[in-house]
């Protein structure tokens, strides 16, 4: 399962997303770096330039100067067509009304059966919902309502007598200006006659969700994910739509004289949109592995970090490398593109930290499936952070959650043995001691426990990518010193001028030792 019970508490405060969903203003300029970090930062992992995690950065249209011959790129003509296709396909209509709502939360409670969610108690599922509502700029619950249901798979939703109840309630209160109706998603009739019974517009968690995913996704690939998983939305208007016709619509044989009726029409657009979507995003795909290659050729170690959302990533990342431009949120869903940053352990090593999105729960498989292409980079790092907010009273159930996401992805066995589970937010949980083996709690805010966190995330990255420390004696006179300095990390230079040699203490992987073995022997 992917998770969306936030991690929120009751009272607090939520940053609110940008209504209109325009292009987002730049961030700050990144911290200075190493230069090799620099280019695994900005190039090797296909993020954009000078952007931190939580940050609102520019929208990544591609439109950069292009030079030939090189690798992986392609004619200036052609990748010009396919960026204005591209944005083509992103062109849409909104997906909730504009200004200030005054909403209504309904909470269909399930008690038992099979549409009751496993292992989380209505109050919680309240809370996230109320901070999605809390999300969106503009927007406050006016009124809450949980209704007991059996059958929330019924056509609508509740029992005869429990719907009159909610339509004299609603209707009798002209404050509600819409409804938020906690399912999963609505068909396209039910949406229908309940906005007929209550009189203003009703949204399921989907569209809702949806519509925050919309506002925040910045890359041009995180903005085309969005638009992939809202075509089952369009199908379902479609049908709704040609119900509404009576039929008209699928029985006319004369559209423009090609024979086809007009819900053929609309399908085959439908479907050439979705190949189109596909088609770009494979290309942006290729691309992306083609700069992970040239990354991992630089042997710069990557440490994804992944949890719930809402857990603290980007602020225990920024803790991590003192990124003054990465910007966090205190957000359902901040963060939607999978963006790195330059930091250093202990012993002066260069690491990218990778800041994914959050994982997500009781949302349909087309949102899931669009998004785990996000997370392929998530494979190719050589260590894995899992973060919890331990304050949630449901952290046990995130835990679980999240861990059977990355299941899902497929990730190599070693590389889940080897995660480091990072508990956060210890500061509002007096006397927390972690259960889990190896796990490092802190409180990424406050900053305790980093220096801990950091020695234990240089023992496992030095483990986990072959690296070993090693003393190595060297002529001053030769090229040898500044070759380690290059393709190693020095960490100390005992000099002995008498004998012209020094002796020089560098954290080196294998396959650089092999290479200056090669080219130093003796």
């Amino acid at each position: 399962m992917w998770a969306v019970r936030a991690a929120v508490r009751p009272g607090s405060r939520l940053f609110r997303v940008a209504r209109g969903c325009g292009a987002p203003r730049a961030a700050p300029p990144l911290s200075p770096c190493p230069e090799r970090a620099l280019a695994a930062f900005r190039g090797g992992l296909g993020c954009p330039e000078g952007r931190g995690g939580g940050g609102r950065g520019p929208r990544a249209d591609g439109r950069r100067s292009r030079t030939g011959g090189k690798e992986g790129e392609e004619e200036p003509e052609a990748a010009e067509e396919e960026e204005e296709e591209e944005e083509e396909l992103l062109r849409r209509d909104p997906l909730l009304p504009a200004g200030t709502q005054r909403v209504c939360l309904v909470h269909p409670d399930v008690k038992w059966g099979p549409g009751k969610p496993p292992g989380t108690r209505a109050e919680w599922q309240v809370v996230e919902a109320q901070a999605l509502v809390h999300t969106l700029d503009g927007w406050s619950v006016v009124d809450t309502v949980v209704v007991p249901t059996k059958t929330p798979d019924r056509k609508l939703v509740f029992g005869r007598g429990t719907l009159e109840r909610l339509t004299e309630k609603i209707r009798g209160s002209p404050e509600i200006t819409a409804v938020f109706l906690n399912v999963e998603r609505m068909a396209a009739p039910t949406k229908k006659e309940l906005e007929a019974a209550w009189g203003v517009q009703v949204f399921d968690r989907f569209t809702v969700v949806l519509h925050i995913f919309r506002c925040n996704a910045r890359t041009k690939e995180a903005r085309l994910q969005v638009a992939l998983a809202e075509l089952p939305l369009l199908r379902s208007h479609l049908k709704n739509n040609v119900a509404h016709l009576g039929g008209r619509g699928r029985d006319s044989r004369h559209i423009m004289g090609s024979g086809e009726s007009f819900m053929q029409v609309q399908e085959r657009l439908l479907k050439d949109k979705e190949a189109k979507i596909r088609k770009a995003l494979d290309r942006l795909r290729r691309k992306r592995l083609l700069l992970g290659q040239q990354r991992r050729r630089r042997e710069f170690p990557v440490v994804s970090v992944v949890g719930y959302t809402n857990c603290g990533k980007t602020t225990l990342i920024k803790a991590l490398t003192g990124d003054a431009a990465i910007q966090p949120r205190d957000q359902l869903f901040a963060t939607l593109d999978v963006t790195a940053h330059a930091g250093w352990l202990p012993s002066r090593l260069t690491v990218i930290y990778m800041d994914t999105i959050g994982f997500l729960s009781q949302l349909p498989h087309s949102l899931v499936e669009s998004f785990s292409a996000t997370l392929e980079d998530v494979g190719h790092s050589d260590l894995i952070v899992h973060v919890r907010d331990v304050s949630h009273p449901e952290t046990e159930l995130q835990k679980a959650s999240v861990l059977s996401a990355l299941r899902t992805l497929q990730l190599p066995r070693p590389l889940l043995d080897c995660m480091v589970e990072v508990p956060n937010k210890v500061d509002l949980v007096p006397g927390y001691i972690p259960a889990e083996p190896g796990a490092v709690a802190v409180s990424a805010l406050l900053g305790l426990g980093l220096e801990e966190l950091k020695a234990r995330l240089e023992e496992a990255v030095l483990k986990a990518t072959g690296r070993r420390v090693l003393t190595l004696r060297v002529g001053l006179a030769g090229p040898q010193l500044s070759w380690l300095h290059q393709e190693a990390t020095v960490q100390a230079v005992d000099v002995k001028p008498e004998a012209g040699v020094a002796d020089v203490k560098v954290i080196i992987s294998d396959s650089a030792y092999g290479r200056f073995r090669k080219l130093f022997p003796g």
